[in-house]
């Protein structure tokens, strides 16, 4: 009995400088901003619509208020067929707000909760890019892409080092993970000095670190970004939309984001 006691004290004396310092690594965060969607239209002195551009993700971005809605506490964005705007030739209308110019963090984490429609050919998105930074050099970060009907959603980290340089899977730059296909979901990143840590629903996913390496621009994060959310038709990796499943929405309920406390 003395023995295990005895025992027990060393295993203790071990353990709790272990435990203290788990302790001490877990990042607690400060609450800086907030959009909730409590009024009845978007606030424009934080978003944005995002313009029409030539990418897939931004080739049928329209400003049409169909495809725009809050209410009940949700902004929702939708994904249509284009019987709505006669001047417009696009086939399909998405849409997208982004914090660009409004609001950007360096270090810190992002929560978004969201619900994503299903149908074929849709790619929802909730991402962020550099302020003042050209892509692909100055990084970007892919908080949740799903497409079709998929179960589990996207999150991948993209930069010169990966895109241009193909580095890919040194250290792997993305992965996925489940999500509830007809429910809400919470998709969430923290950017830290050291490494991009991505969750969803409070599940730790994946880890993108920085490493010791001679070729450039393997993490370009810590710069000020900002988030976009959008809804999106079509494109080389999602294929094509069948307009039977049309219109498709995105809900989103809340966005935050937090700075590391002091």
């Amino acid at each position: 009995m003395k023995h295990k006691l005895v025992l027990l004290f060393c295993l203790g004396f071990v353990l709790f400088p272990v435990l203290q310092a788990q302790k001490k690594e877990k990042p607690k965060w400060k609450l800086v901003w907030k959009e909730d969607f409590k009024k009845n239209e978007i606030d424009k002195s934080k978003w944005t619509k995002i313009p029409r551009g030539t990418a897939d993700w931004n080739n049928y971005m329209s400003y049409h208020d169909n495809c725009y809605d809050v209410k009940d506490g949700n902004l929702i964005l939708r994904g249509i067929v284009n019987d709505v705007d006669k001047q417009d030739t696009a086939r399909y209308l998405t849409d997208g707000i982004y914090t660009k110019d409004k609001m950007t963090i360096k270090h810190g984490k992002v929560e978004v909760k969201a619900k994503l429609g299903n149908a074929t050919g849709a790619w929802p998105a909730i991402w962020m890019l550099p302020q003042y930074d050209k892509w692909p050099m100055g990084g970007e970060i892919d908080i949740m892409e799903r497409l079709n009907h998929d179960t589990i959603a996207y999150q991948t980290v993209h930069s010169h080092y990966t895109y241009d340089l193909k580095m890919e899977n040194t250290p792997p730059h993305g992965s996925t993970g489940a999500i509830r296909p007809d429910d809400y979901n919470v998709y969430a990143v923290e950017i830290h000095p050291d490494s991009l840590v991505f969750s969803i629903n409070g599940n730790h996913t994946f880890t993108y670190p920085r490493i010791e390496t001679d070729l450039e621009g393997q993490y370009p994060f810590g710069t000020p970004f900002y988030l976009l959310i959008d809804m999106q038709l079509e494109g080389n990796w999602v294929g094509r939309a069948d307009p039977q499943e049309l219109p498709v929405e995105m809900k989103v309920d809340w966005v935050k984001f937090y700075i590391p406390k002091k």
